[in-house]
């Protein structure tokens, strides 16, 4: 299959663009520099060159593949009006892709992220929100799935808090980055709240599952650690460091403090089950023994 991939040189994007090719598939990438056309060429992967907003080269990457895997969204976190953007321009992206893609009956797996459902583990079967800081993102991808309906075999992979690999990535990330910054190791609340996790390697192999066999309108949990306590992760981000290890104020992850003080652990048995899946690289706890102080 001739898959075009957005979002291939992030860090998930990578392990799916190799987990492609190591399975027989060809990879046409979206890349919006001279470097990432590199990376992409290095990967033995197609560049074809341009950005998330670039609409018209969305199409025709779409109208030049068997299926499409969408990875890429803004990495600028640092106010609600940023996020704002992200959200918005991964919205008319989506819908790009999915108007290409109508009447084909290709595939069209696409990224979410778990819900949060209070008191319990969230499960496949669960919607996405659609209000909140995110609440756009979940509305774009429920749009997706809506496309089962119009002869799209659109799919969501729902990504995790953190998917991580060698110590990096994800919310895990986040706290380590802040940490390196602030000179402290902090966690919002007591700690005790609850995310879920995932390795890059792992995630990149049910996005492929996904593409080959995922039913339209299906979505599926990339999850692998059901919920680690942010205390713990910060636990072994400040050892890794250094640094003391604090209860910090939400305001601390500015528009994600309500995300980071929420408990969210879920569950991927149906994903297992259905597709076969199963996690085989290190948890996050033990892969945070990478950070390099």
């Amino acid at each position: 299959m001739r898959v075009f991939v957005t979002g291939a040189t992030g860090l998930i994007g990578s392990t799916v663009v190799a987990e492609l090719l190591g399975n027989g598939h060809t990879v046409l990438a979206l890349a919006r520099s001279d470097a990432s056309a590199r990376a992409v060429e290095a990967a033995g992967a197609e560049p074809l060159r341009g950005a998330l907003a670039d609409l018209d080269v969305l199409r025709t990457g779409a109208s030049r593949a068997d299926g499409v895997v969408h990875l890429a969204f803004g990495n600028d976190f640092s106010s609600p009006e940023a996020l704002a953007r992200n959200v918005a321009e991964e919205s008319a992206a989506l819908a790009a892709l999915g108007e290409e893609l109508v009447g084909s009956d290709r595939p069209f797996v696409t990224a979410s992220g778990t819900p949060q459902t209070p008191g319990r583990l969230s499960t496949e079967a669960d919607p996405v929100p659609t209000d909140g800081p995110v609440g756009g993102r979940g509305r774009a991808v429920t749009a997706v799935l809506g496309l089962a309906t119009r002869g799209v075999r659109s799919t969501a992979v729902r990504l995790p808090r953190t998917v991580h690999n060698q110590g990096s990535g994800g919310f895990a990330g986040l706290l380590t980055d802040i940490a390196r910054r602030t000179g402290v190791s902090g966690y919002p609340g007591d700690g005790t709240q609850r995310w879920p996790a995932v390795h890059a390697l792992d995630a990149a192999a049910l996005f492929r599952l996904a593409l080959e066999r995922g039913e339209a309108g299906s979505a599926w949990h990339a999850v692998a650690d059901e919920g680690d306590r942010v205390r713990d992760i910060a636990e072994v981000v400040g050892r890794r460091l250094g640094l003391p290890v604090e209860s910090v104020p939400a305001q601390t992850y500015g528009p994600l403090g309500p995300i980071f003080e929420a408990d969210q652990p879920s569950s991927s048995a149906r994903t297992r089950s259905a597709l076969g899946w199963e996690p085989k690289h290190p948890g996050l706890l033990e892969d945070l023994e990478n950070i390099q102080p």
